[in-house]
């Protein structure tokens, strides 16, 4: 769930790039990073917090350039070290940097091969770093002094045949351009588009359209499965096919949680996607409940509003707005430690009482993932004076560990895990749960004017599109993830940033 970005332009991309990672921030908020290109010379920032913490005036006046990758990142293996920040670098060949959002599932064996066979060292425990070192290799062994286009394409090529998960990638080979590409899945997303000054045009790739928008670019399309897009420091655009038998897989939770409703990925509106999503909560209540007694349905703020106004309107119930966002406080998902989560519940919601008192209260949210926020939203609820309080999941129940890129618990720590619906309900204490079918969710982002066949929905039903998750890889992640490895990874990182600092 990080954000990248890469700019090709005309004058310097340093305010572009900063503006383009504060409209991804919701992506990310553990880290950000921007490098810049000028003269032969690389120029970089990063550390971590915020974009609007990490990046400084001093900083933004020495990031020169007209082309350079930004990166904002949240921790999927449990560590927060600023040395874990992207974009990484590597000097060999050209000067390489890079910037990542997914995760590679072979990546212990590529680690292996790096060393051994690419004669080439890690320094950190990021697969980012891991998926840079053999990008530079693939393009060292063409052993050009000056790459062209279809050096880079064949780099990317040999990439897709030995990495394997989710990946959206954007890395600038100094003096040269930048090459953004995409796993053969298709499962994490990004998109390129351009833009027309006086001085010419210039490019951009991100992850999501709305950051093209916002910096008024004009989206040209989303990469496909496993395409590289390459854009020379000139200003030349290249594309070309790299993967051998792509088949476009995207994630289902992009649209469910991650993105902002305002972008469009692979030809879908997010926020159409959501609205649907409503239509069908509502489709299943009337089936289940024809006769419910709902008075009114309240959104838990903020991926879940869409998708609840169109449940009311269905449903003929008022929708109302019962719960105030402090904005100042950062999402629960992301946050590690159960610990704080349930500490920022509290700071970051208060409920609106008037908007309870004696009434039957349907609560509707993106997904349920622990529990442990919507079991204090629910508790709130009552509090307030709710009569029965009633709680809708826009997505099915998260059974299952996601492995792509998304920092999911392992699979003890999901709530819906070998648990029946009334199970979480009583769990939540919620007087009724109801969940999204898995088929309508799919009809839901898929059923639009553009069709998608088929979409990773693993954390749903434990199918890994990449065929290579077994138990034992699922055992692993479970020991990097839980709780309690996350407070020990971030005691031994603070103790080395305060050794470094």
């Amino acid at each position: 769930m990080c954000g990248i970005v890469g700019i090709v332009g005309k004058s310097n991309v340093n305010q572009a790039l900063y503006d383009a990672l504060t409209v991804l921030q919701h992506r990310g908020q553990d880290a950000a990073g921007i490098v810049t290109s000028h003269d032969g010379r690389l120029f970089l920032r990063k550390d971590n917090g915020l974009v609007r913490d990490v990046f400084q005036q001093r900083h933004m006046q020495r990031l020169v350039g007209h082309m350079g990758i930004g990166h904002v990142r949240y921790p999927t293996a449990g560590s927060s070290t600023s040395a874990e920040a992207q974009p990484f670098y590597v000097n060999s060949p050209y000067g390489i940097t890079l910037a990542h959002n997914g995760n590679l599932t072979n990546v212990e064996q590529l680690a292996k091969e790096i060393y051994e066979s690419d004669l080439r060292h890690v320094n950190t425990n990021s697969d980012s770093e891991v998926l840079l070192n053999v990008f530079a290799h693939e393009l060292a062994v063409r052993g050009k002094l000056q790459p062209t286009e279809e050096d880079v394409f064949a780099a990317v090529s040999h990439v897709h045949s030995r990495c394997v998960g989710g990946y959206a990638v954007v890395a600038m080979v100094t003096g040269y351009g930048i090459v953004g590409f995409r796993d053969p899945n298709g499962i994490r997303p990004v998109v390129f588009g351009q833009r027309h000054t006086d001085e010419g045009v210039e490019y951009m790739i991100a992850s999501e359209s709305v950051a093209l928008d916002v910096l008024g670019f004009t989206l040209i399309r989303d990469l496909a499965p496993g395409e590289a897009v390459y854009i020379t420091e000139e200003g030349q655009l290249f594309t070309k096919q790299c993967a051998n038998n792509p088949k476009l897989q995207p994630c289902i939770f992009e649209h469910v949680y991650l993105a902002r409703p305002d972008s469009i990925m692979d030809g879908v509106s997010v926020y159409k996607a959501r609205l649907r999503m409503g239509e069908k909560l509502a489709e299943k209540i009337q089936r289940e409940r024809p006769d419910h007694d709902i008075d009114v349905v309240i959104p838990i703020p903020d991926t879940s509003r869409t998708a609840a106004l169109e449940l009311a309107n269905h449903l003929g119930v008022k929708f109302r707005e019962g719960f105030v966002k402090n904005r100042y406080i950062g999402r629960t998902f992301i946050m590690p430690g159960q610990a704080a989560r349930k500490k920022s519940v509290r700071q970051k919601l208060n409920a609106i009482e008037l908007e309870f008192r004696g009434k039957n209260v349907m609560l509707v949210d993106d997904s349920i993932v622990r529990g442990t926020t919507c079991k204090q939203i629910i508790q709130m609820a009552r509090e307030a004076g709710a009569k029965n309080v009633y709680f809708c999941s826009a997505a099915p129940a998260v059974r299952y560990p996601n492995v792509y890129g998304i920092d999911m618990p392992s699979a003890h720590e999901l709530i819906a895990h070998n648990r029946t619906t009334e199970q979480v309900a009583e769990l939540i204490g919620a007087d009724w749960l109801v969940y999204q079918d898995l088929p309508d969710l799919i009809e839901s982002v898929g059923g639009g004017k553009i069709k998608i066949e088929h979409f990773d929905c693993a954390v749903f039903n434990g199918e890994y599109v990449t065929g290579d998750i077994d138990e034992a890889y699922l055992e692993r992640i479970e020991q990097q993830r839980n709780d309690l490895a996350k407070a020990k990874n971030q005691a031994v990182s603070a103790i080395i940033d305060l050794y470094n600092n």
